[in-house]
């Protein structure tokens, strides 16, 4: 019956998690010919949100934002998700360490 209690908490657990990322907004980001598109975000501030980035080139690529703490180095044809927390208002900088002359991009919260 215990084993049964449990279960059921991690099922209700895993579904409302579900419903809240099933909710969330969606940005894509395509990262191709050693440049961002776009290079600018325009994304809701105070807003948690999901960041769809595809790497349409033929190497390797990477996201990178030292201000937000995220990282993500993306192989030919991937596409990975980033879940960005509420931000405050502003102009927050990434880059590409692979295309540190071309791969510049900004996401601005408004």
């Amino acid at each position: 019956m215990k084993n049964l209690f449990v279960l059921s908490l991690l099922a209700l657990a895993s579904a409302s998690t579900t419903a809240l990322a099933d909710d969330m907004p969606t940005f894509k980001l395509l990262m191709k010919g050693g440049r961002f598109h776009p290079e600018t975000l325009e994304v809701p501030a105070a807003t948690r949100f999901r960041l769809e980035v595809t790497n349409a080139g033929p190497g390797a690529t990477e996201f990178e934002s030292l201000e937000l703490k995220k990282e993500l180095v993306l192989a030919p044809g991937v596409t990975r998700n980033l879940v960005f927390f509420p931000m405050k208002p502003g102009t927050y900088k990434f880059f590409d360490d692979f295309h540190p002359e071309t791969g510049q991009g900004r996401i601005v919260a408004r």
